[in-house]
């Protein structure tokens, strides 16, 4: 065979081979990075905190007429974002600019834009800002509930303030590791419930930035992470983001209203039951609350429920006290227009009767 066909032949296929190289690296993770890039964004915030000033005396007696001293600093924090409208808009935690006195969004190519914040809700720990512009680049946002454990996501952000070092978000990449994970009120007043468990390394920084799928849509909001130890704060490969359903739904309220409404009534008043209640009742039981007062025209009189009868559960939760019913309500943060489960001892039965929330027009126990 001819040297020089030969020698053809092996560069062509050499040259495929470095195609086919070259093609395998651009996989459905590198498209997503690339697609989504241009519209995560690093939150800079400065904050106002109040700090205590010690007295420049050591003598106690000098401290005591010369105390410590409360005044304002400011303090810088930083966090990400994703845009989600060509106007600007953007979605964040609340976490990131909670008591924020001036926030700077800066997008990829390290343009930066003076931003407000159009509204936030501390229950769900989201934030509203919006950049003054037009034309921005903006995120996909997915469908949280359409979610595959098992199936890759991406976290982008600005982990430990990276993003302002190149200007570029910082991608890594996990699973889906679990759904539907509730937690319940914290002690900073989040409620976390229904969020998404992933692997994907999410580091101090990546707070309120995008969790994408393999096909460049957000569908979640990260949030925070387990450290597994008091002395360390990155990952441990246990992060959660709050789901992009409900982030839509609160940012479409905080778009409208600036704020979250979840008054409500159901015009009934209860008190907890004791033993003297129970047994002048002849109940069988001490739990419950019972109803003293139903308001006519009222949902809870609609609903059927009637003076004497004894609520013992609401969505399944155990209920002991008004206090108890207020929870289920916030926790699973239903709201006036929406129905509640509720279960009712009446004469010797219990029946489910369903409830809706109606708003609030006059001020009830709940």
């Amino acid at each position: 065979m001819n040297k020089i066909f030969v020698f053809f032949i092996l560069v062509v296929n050499g040259l495929a081979l470095q195609d086919d190289i070259l093609s395998s690296r651009h996989n459905a993770i590198t498209r997503a990075i690339k697609d989504i890039s241009p519209a995560v964004a690093s939150i800079n915030v400065i904050q106002l905190k109040e700090v205590s000033r010690r007295s420049p005396f050591s003598d106690p007696f000098f401290e005591f007429f010369f105390p410590y001293e409360l005044h304002r600093q400011k303090v810088k924090s930083s966090g990400s974002g994703v845009v989600i409208s060509p106007d600007g808009y953007v979605l964040t935690n609340f976490h990131v600019v909670e008591n924020a006195h001036e926030i700077i969004v800066t997008l990829p190519g390290g343009e930066e834009y003076e931003s407000e914040i159009i509204g936030k809700d501390r229950y769900t720990d989201l934030a509203l800002l919006k950049m003054e512009g037009s034309d921005f680049p903006f995120a996909l946002l997915g469908n949280s509930d359409d979610l595959i454990i098992g199936e890759w996501v991406i976290a982008l952000g600005n982990p430990y303030g990276l993003f302002d070092v190149s200007d570029q978000p910082t991608a890594t990449a996990g699973i889906i590791s679990a759904v539907n994970m509730d937690f319940g009120l914290q002690e900073s007043g989040q409620i976390f419930q229904d969020m998404i468990q992933t692997d994907t390394a999410i580091n101090p920084g990546n707070s309120g930035g995008p969790l994408v799928n393999g096909l460049g849509e957000v569908v979640g909001i990260n949030t925070f992470i387990f450290t597994g130890s008091n002395y360390t704060q990155g990952s441990i490969g246990i992060g959660f983001a709050i789901p992009i359903n409900r982030a839509k739904t609160i940012a479409e309220e905080l778009k409208n209203k600036g704020r979250i409404d979840r008054d409500y009534s159901t015009g009934l008043q209860v008190q907890s039951l004791n033993k003297r209640v129970a047994r002048y009742l002849n109940l069988p039981f001490v739990e419950g609350v019972i109803v003293v007062e139903v308001e006519e025209g009222t949902s809870g009189y609609k609903a059927g429920i009637e003076i004497a009868d004894i609520i013992l559960a609401v969505n399944g939760v155990k209920i002991t006290s008004a206090h108890d019913i207020k929870n289920v309500i916030l926790n699973q943060d239903i709201r006036s227009g929406e129905e509640i489960t509720v279960k009712v001892y009446r004469d010797g039965h219990t029946k489910l009767v369903t409830l809706k929330l109606e708003k609030l027009s006059k001020s009830y126990l709940y």
